[in-house]
């Protein structure tokens, strides 16, 4: 297949492989930020669960890797590149080595699903880095768009959401509560970025995929790492178990809906602090899988590339809400409503 593009650039969030990257790792995602460094210290204590290593960047890989065999069978050729935003293999990095390749023009497929300053604009103004320290030549890099409609993102949430209700004892399955969980962000930017519309949306469509109805599902928040005197998106997730064991609910299935794999910040908030909060309440919880690399996940991946390759490709979404602009407009989640 002949394309307008030389290449594909995976761009992910990036995470420490080793306990010594741990504290310089969190110091490249907090750079800039309000963030008390007795928070960070704390989520360096995270990592100790787990030996000091995120599995996200093994998780990438292995996404990298579905997305080949999936891209070699439709005829697509194009090589894949990989950059991190926070850590090894950086973005900066991975243009360089495209720019050595005589890579001209890449297409980058972000791995975030939904449209904020920190999952969206922060990763352009990244990309517009990365090119800036290579120099004149570097690689022009396209990013595709923000996918939390698209057919392939809800199939693949409402399979995972099957599976985890599989998992409820059958006597509670009937009454089981959703919990959908995405990372909390600061008020001040939510207010100005269509994340919680998106989330919500998103949420409703893999319940209804499901058979929930909307008094047995609710998105809440969680990660929050910003100073107490700033207002960030509410419920918590602990808070909320503690109200539904209140409101009578036995069982709960919680689901990332807002996160792509189970790295860290999944396994510690919700098999961890959510898990011995669940326990404690005497509630029963399921957690759900992230998409990972379910088939039909890394096929919509593919689908979002074959949209840029041929301008008669259609734009497949579902529910209430338009598919996102390819180049988003003027002043979208300014940087100015970052207040952490």
């Amino acid at each position: 297949m002949s394309a307008p593009y030389d290449a594909i650039l995976i761009v992910a969030f990036g995470g420490p492989e080793k306990r010594e990257d741990v504290l310089p790792f969190l110091e490249n995602v907090l750079r800039g930020r309000n963030v008390p460094r007795e928070r960070m210290l704390e989520v360096a204590e995270h990592y100790e669960h787990f030996d000091g290593r995120s599995p996200l960047n093994d998780q990438v890989r292995e996404l990298i890797a579905a997305l080949r065999r999936d891209l070699d069978v439709h005829g697509i050729d194009l090589p894949i590149y990989w950059g991190n935003r926070n850590w090894h293999p950086l973005l900066q990095d991975a243009v360089r080595e495209m720019t050595a390749a005589g890579v001209r023009r890449a297409l980058a497929v972000v791995l975030a699903a939904y449209s904020s300053y920190s999952s969206c604009r922060q990763y352009l103004e990244n990309i517009d880095e990365a090119r800036a320290a290579v120099g004149p030549g570097a690689t022009r890099v396209e990013k595709v768009r923000a996918f939390f409609n698209h057919p392939g993102f809800v199939e693949a949430n409402a399979d995972r959401l099957r599976e985890a209700l599989s998992e409820v004892p059958p006597k509670l399955r009937a009454t089981t509560h959703v919990a959908f969980t995405a990372h909390s962000i600061p008020a001040s930017m939510a207010a100005e970025c269509a994340y919680e519309a998106q989330l919500h949306e998103t949420g409703r469509l893999v319940a209804e995929a499901t058979g929930m109805g909307e008094e047995r599902w609710r998105l809440v928040y969680q990660s929050r790492s910003g100073r107490p005197q700033n207002p960030w998106l509410e419920p918590d997730v602990c808070d909320h178990l503690g109200a539904l064991v209140a409101g009578g609910v036995e069982s709960v299935v919680l689901m990332p809906i807002g996160f792509l794999s189970d790295h860290l910040e999944v396994l510690y908030d919700l098999d961890v602090e959510a898990r011995a909060t669940a326990d404690e309440l005497g509630l029963t919880m399921v957690r759900a899988a992230t998409v990972g690399t379910h088939p039909r996940f890394v096929s919509m991946l593919r689908e979002l590339i074959e949209e840029r390759l041929s301008p008669t490709t259609s734009r497949p979404t579902v529910g209430s809400m338009p598919a996102l602009a390819d180049v988003c407009p003027p002043g979208c989640c300014p940087v100015r409503s970052v207040n952490r």
